[in-house]
């Protein structure tokens, strides 16, 4: 049989006693020495957390697909025929394969110089107005500003006609010498009217073609002008057609249906023809525009270092950390009444926060606290709240004591005691003070 509960009179404390195995154990459970064995790990806690993992990792799978699909593979977007995204040309290449043209993606100028060699040894059908003994493939060269003057020159020996998209003067210095630049290349994507009898243009119609302006030689056609000269020249030099549009904007993916942009484009390229597409890699001295432009030719700063898959993890981790916060955060509610595990009794409580004061010297704040209590407990004694004036409470409190009116002011809202004397003596006033208000 065992002894009951016992209470601890002095510190407050309950004492279970000793304690009896819960019914339903058997006695050579209870008699073990090494105590139960272990629950079970409670997995249904996890389900959250783990959940919140396979979600994360199911959107990073996805993302790496869709930017694996969609971004371009190289430093270059602007005009690449395998990029999907606004600046590229994937459709612009899309729709020259579906109408029979054999499209070469090449980005150095040495593989356009090899996928040119390739296509004059096949067997193509030439287009209309070109004899059989001439070119059989274009090479179309996106950025030729990134090229330099050696590559220009190779570039400019190949046997294939030439459709330049917004060439500079050094570009034209090499490829086509008989033209001028008139104009640099502000207006960027404008919309201008053919104005000329190339019948491609006029055909075509309006189309965005507005950038550099040229000054062709007497013989070439010019369409498009702007100030200063033509947008779009054509004209053939040692045999072969040589093609120059002011802007790539009627290339892009997002312009290419507007307007006469697809018409003009397809008609200066031609049908049935080995189109090798060159998008020219930048260096440290180019970078392409913010607005999916060509390289500027005064701008000094090299390419984003940062691709925009990282972006997407940067991205996909800072919604992980959100995601995480939100889990592991505080959740305020109602509060919960509990049961104390111990007792303190109100002097002990007292007493901790004195020796607490006494070790950090906090006089001031001890008497801060002995003036506030012992106004809590008179004020409504002498009917005023805590909102009251200081000249109003002092001559309250002194019509019901004997002390005079500075007394009171210097007990009540007095300086702060500087020795724990004074701490004391204070302590002491009030007690009277309080007593005297009481007793009137």
């Amino acid at each position: 049989m065992t002894a009951p509960p016992q209470a601890s009179p002095d510190s407050g404390t309950f004492d279970p006693g000793p304690q009896r195995p819960p019914a339903g154990i058997g006695q050579a459970e209870a008699a073990d020495p090494r105590g139960p064995l272990p629950l079970a790990p409670d997995w249904r806690r996890w389900r959250v957390p783990l959940a919140l993992i396979g979600l994360i990792v199911i959107g990073g799978v996805v993302i790496a697909l869709i930017s694996s699909l969609t971004a371009p593979r190289t430093s270059n977007p602007y005009l690449d025929p395998a990029n999907s995204q606004l600046v590229g040309g994937h459709a612009l290449a899309d729709i020259l394969s579906e109408r029979g043209s054999t499209v070469v993606r090449v980005y150095a100028p040495s593989s356009a110089l090899a996928a040119l060699g390739r296509a004059s040894g096949r067997d193509l059908r030439t287009s209309e107005g070109t004899t059989s003994g001439g070119p059989r493939a274009t090479l179309l060269i996106t950025s030729p500003s990134l090229l330099t003057v050696r590559q220009l020159e190779r570039l400019g020996r190949a046997r294939a006609d030439l459709f330049l998209v917004g060439p500079g003067r050094n570009a034209l210095a090499v490829l086509a010498p008989d033209v001028e630049l008139a104009a640099s290349g502000m207006h960027y994507g404008q919309l201008l009217q053919p104005r000329c009898d190339l019948a491609a243009a006029r055909l075509a119609g309006s189309a965005n073609v507005g950038g550099f302006a040229y000054r062709p030689p007497t013989g070439a056609l010019g369409c498009y002008p702007r100030h200063g000269g033509p947008s779009v020249v054509r004209l053939t030099s040692a045999g072969r057609t040589v093609t120059i549009i002011g802007s790539g904007a009627a290339l892009t993916n997002v312009m290419l249906g507007s307007n006469g942009n697809a018409a003009l484009v397809l008609n200066l390229l031609g049908s049935h023809r080995s189109v090798v597409w060159l998008t020219p890699e930048p260096s440290a001295s180019h970078r392409v525009s913010a607005l999916g432009g060509p390289p500027s030719a005064n701008s000094s700063a090299s390419p984003t270092l940062i691709p925009w898959s990282a972006w997407l993890v940067v991205i996909e981790l800072g919604v992980a950390v959100v995601l995480a916060a939100l889990w592991r955060s505080r959740r305020l509610g109602p509060l919960i009444a509990e049961r104390l595990p111990v007792v303190v009794r109100a002097s002990e409580t007292v007493e901790g926060h004195a020796r607490m004061y006494r070790s950090r010297r906090a006089r001031g704040t001890a008497a801060a606290a002995l003036r506030d209590a012992m106004l809590s407990r008179v004020l409504p004694v002498v009917g005023l709240n805590r909102d009251a004036t200081q000249d109003a409470v002092t001559d309250a409190i002194a019509a019901r004591s004997r002390l005079k009116r500075q007394e009171i002011a210097e007990i009540v809202y007095g300086e702060s005691p500087a020795t724990d004397a004074e701490l004391v003596r204070l302590a002491r006033s009030l007690d009277e003070l309080e007593r005297q208000v009481r007793q009137q």
